[in-house]
């Protein structure tokens, strides 16, 4: 049973926004801290991510634990739990579907879940988040080893023996 009547529920859950939430603020503020330049809710990708690196080649979705039915912390309403359990649910496929699209094109996605920016995590989420960021542009631009022998391999030719012979005006060397 809910605490609130069905107007007041109603004016509650209307005021949720969608952009610009406590969690982006947490990861935008950090990311900017630290160097990183970003755009937000960018409207022409699928599923319009909430930071877009693009010198990374990264999108980055921060997603609220009930909205987006998180596994390890969401719960269901008590009272029209139907309509919940069916709007997380598209919620869910909407999000397997804008990032696999988000994939086919070409970027990596990053997902943080609002539970993971509680006080007692926040700093290994963030520092595990920019570790992945780096390590994808080292990969995205790493610069392919050349070739150290014109065959291509990792051995030196195999190199044709000469025999001996005598070097400059050494007088000993020629006697033999």
């Amino acid at each position: 049973m809910d605490i609130w009547s069905k107007k007041k529920r109603s004016a509650v859950m209307a005021k949720i926004r969608s952009k610009d939430t406590k969690p982006e603020w947490i990861v935008r503020r950090y990311l900017y801290a630290r160097g990183y330049r970003y755009r937000k809710n960018v409207k022409g990708l699928p599923g319009t991510p909430d930071i877009v690196l693009r010198k990374y080649g990264i999108v980055i979705f921060v997603h609220g634990c009930f909205w987006h039915g998180h596994e390890a912390d969401s719960h269901i309403p008590k009272s029209n739990s139907d309509f919940w359990r069916e709007k997380i649910a598209r919620n869910r496929r909407r999000d397997a579907r804008n990032k696999a699209e988000l994939k086919r094109m070409g970027w990596k996605v990053m997902t943080i879940w609002e539970c993971q920016l509680k006080p007692a995590v926040r700093q290994q989420t963030l520092l595990e988040m920019e570790y992945h960021i780096n390590h994808s542009y080292l990969e995205r631009f790493r610069v392919k080893k050349p070739a150290l022998y014109p065959q291509g391999e990792d051995v030196p030719p195999a190199l044709a023996a000469e025999p001996d012979a005598p070097y400059g005006n050494d007088p000993q060397a020629a006697d033999g």
